[in-house]
């Protein structure tokens, strides 16, 4: 009685040493690092690291290594101290054509990464991460809204055929100008009755017969509040895209917004995903006019100016077919015909619309992508980093309108599959309603969470002991078997964390001591159970049988009922809640697997198969 087939043996043995490797690169810990990355797919040249090599000799910063790979260096350093001092000189050295981020790289062994080992990620409260404040402009969200209306009141006016001569902005308002009073009093009717979030009055000013069309109060502060709830929903996205665990992204103030990514290894791309401001703009190209009288300076009314990737003019009409705001699911990949990288785009009801319309009309003409990116720099002056914006328009690709185009179709033109990735991820993730600014980056090092850790760790490390010595002195030998279980529950914990790539927080560090616990809590069912069938006066295996098979259901109830908890708890709670769910579920299995199949195995093991006259419990 009590004795273990050959396959319950091997299943512990693989448990325990799988357990152990994939916990094992937690022991390694991070160092700081700085990490350059070139913009727009870029290569790193042997011209860039040497120019990062003379910045650190020149100020005499000691670095740990350098790794060098074909999208980014990554240089380590010994400390955080000279990990921000060097990040400024870096970016001294490589210029505005790389950027520079603070980073905490993992010293794990290449044979355990190899395997696919990584450590788990630690919350902004234990390991640090990056923390960013952004800042939307509110005057470009009313600005943006005061050109839509523009765009709408011209409309307006061709449905209604009322005749104007022209519809221009100013500030917050909407001037249309008409060739006599009795147009200018029509449209003062209708554009009050259909745009009821204008105050619409009569305005001769300069002599001419208009209108004065002017954004309410209260539509302002919805623009506002609007462009703010967007953009906060579309950094959600963004971030859901970049895989991060448990982000932190709330509204601070009227005008700013908090995004924690606690974890977070590529630093550069969040930086550029988050801030970016990318969209396109699909338009037909001018051909009725002359391209270069539109270059020496007479553009007509009706058209505009770009330029391509290679700086060459291109006269494109006003009028745009679709927007960013249009494109409903975006993917990159490699087009079939030339094999270079291109985006599918997949369109909403209305672009698809548009877009058919457009192009069933003019079949044969050439029809061009605009790329749009309001960029922030930082640049030197007199020693001092200065920010400044840049809005970045050009045409990437100038294709001709073959077939009748729908709902689906691709763009091509894009440098690098790089960015033909990235831009995918912005349209899908959606367009923000206003720019915004990054004016608050740092990155959160494990010295301002070493206190948290201490304690975190302090209260595992007593509660733990705490029960090791309990159980000891209580249970005797199958008290040393259940520390044993404990022990290796702790160790499977960590692993299935690290597995996962999940997120510990000071929150799931409470599930784990609340795990220790509730794992301990089964084998005092099973003991309590030994030591009742023992009093009963049944023999020391009849016992130990009858222990282990009738706990198991109670056990099995009480931690079903509490693994329910968890899963609502995760399923419905949000960033630190969510990690104390995570490791509330892991710890229930694994302390079910060692508390029951575990503790099984090796009381069998010592006590299996003999005859036995008293237990040491």
């Amino acid at each position: 009685m009590n004795q273990n087939a050959l396959w319950k043996y091997l299943l512990l043995a693989v448990v325990v040493i799988v357990g152990a490797l994939y916990a094992l690169p937690n022991l390694y810990g991070e160092d700081p690092a700085v990490q350059v990355s070139p913009r727009r797919g870029g290569l790193i040249t042997e011209t860039t690291v040497t120019n990062i090599k003379d910045a650190m000799k020149a100020v005499k910063i000691e670095y740990k290594n350098l790794e060098q790979t074909a999208d980014q260096v990554l240089i380590r350093f010994h400390d955080t101290e000279a990990q921000l001092e060097a990040v400024d000189e870096i970016q001294k050295a490589v210029g505005n054509d790389y950027q520079v981020a603070l980073n905490l790289a993992a010293s794990t062994p290449d044979w355990l990464t190899s395997l696919g080992a990584e450590p788990m990620f630690l919350g902004l409260d234990l390991r640090g991460g990056v923390h960013f404040l952004l800042e939307v402009d509110m005057n470009a969200a009313v600005f943006q809204a005061v050109e839509r209306y523009t765009e709408d009141l011209r409309g307006l006016l061709r449905e209604e055929k009322i005749r104007y001569v022209a519809v221009t902005k100013e500030g917050d308002s909407v001037r249309v100008r008409f060739r006599d009073a009795e147009s200018r009093d029509r449209a003062v009717e209708k554009i009050a009755d259909e745009f009821r979030s204008l105050n619409v009055v009569p305005d001769d000013a300069g002599g001419s017969s208009s209108l004065l069309a002017t954004l309410q109060d209260s539509e302002i502060r919805q623009v506002r509040r609007f462009a703010l709830e967007q953009n906060i929903t579309t950094l959600r996205n963004r971030v859901n895209e970049l895989g991060v665990a448990e982000p932190l992204i709330q509204q601070q103030g009227d005008n700013r917004v908090v995004v924690q990514l606690p974890g977070v290894q590529d630093t550069v791309r969040a930086k550029e995903i988050l801030g970016a401001t990318a969209t396109l703009e699909f338009r037909l190209v001018d051909v009725q006019h002359d391209l270069s009288d539109a270059v020496n300076g007479k553009v007509p009314a009706g058209s505009r100016l770009y330029k391509d990737r290679q700086g060459s003019p291109v006269l494109l009409q006003r009028r745009v077919i679709v927007t960013g705001d249009q494109i409903i699911d975006a993917a990159s990949g490699i087009e079939q015909q030339g094999g270079t990288p291109a985006v599918f785009i997949t369109l909403d009801g209305k672009g698809a619309r548009k877009m058919s319309n457009i192009s069933r009309d003019n079949i044969g003409k050439p029809m061009a992508v605009v790329f749009i990116e309001n960029k922030s720099e930082t640049k030197w002056v007199d020693g001092e980093p200065t920010k400044s914006k840049r809005k970045v328009e050009e045409v990437i690709n100038v294709a001709t309108i073959r077939d009748h185009l729908s709902k689906r179709f691709q763009i091509s033109g894009l440098d690098s599959p790089e960015e033909a990735r990235d831009l995918a991820l912005l349209l899908r993730a959606g367009a923000l309603a206003a720019p915004m600014d990054i004016v608050e980056e740092r990155t959160v090092g494990p010295s301002l969470g070493r206190e948290n850790i201490e304690q975190g760790f302090r209260s595992v490390i007593i509660g733990f002991v705490a029960v090791l010595v309990v159980m000891a002195i209580y249970y005797r030998a199958f008290g040393l078997v259940a520390n044993l279980a404990l022990t290796m529950n702790l160790v499977l914990i960590v692993a299935l964390l690290s597995m996962l790539q999940a997120t510990l927080t000071l929150p799931g560090i409470a599930g784990i001591v609340l795990t220790v616990g509730m794992a301990v809590d089964a084998n005092v069912l099973i003991f309590e159970r030994i030591r009742e069938e023992l009093r009963l006066g049944n023999s020391p295996q009849a016992s130990i049988h009858a222990g282990y098979e009738k706990a198991f259901s109670t056990i099995a109830d009480a931690n079903i009922t509490t693994l329910i908890a968890a899963v609502v708890l995760f399923s419905f709670g949000t960033g630190p809640i969510k990690g104390f769910a995570v490791t509330l579920s892991l710890g229930i299995v694994t302390s079910m697997f060692t508390a029951i199949f575990g503790t099984r195995v090796v009381v069998n093991a010592i006590f299996g198969g003999k005859r036995l006259k008293t237990l040491s419990i």
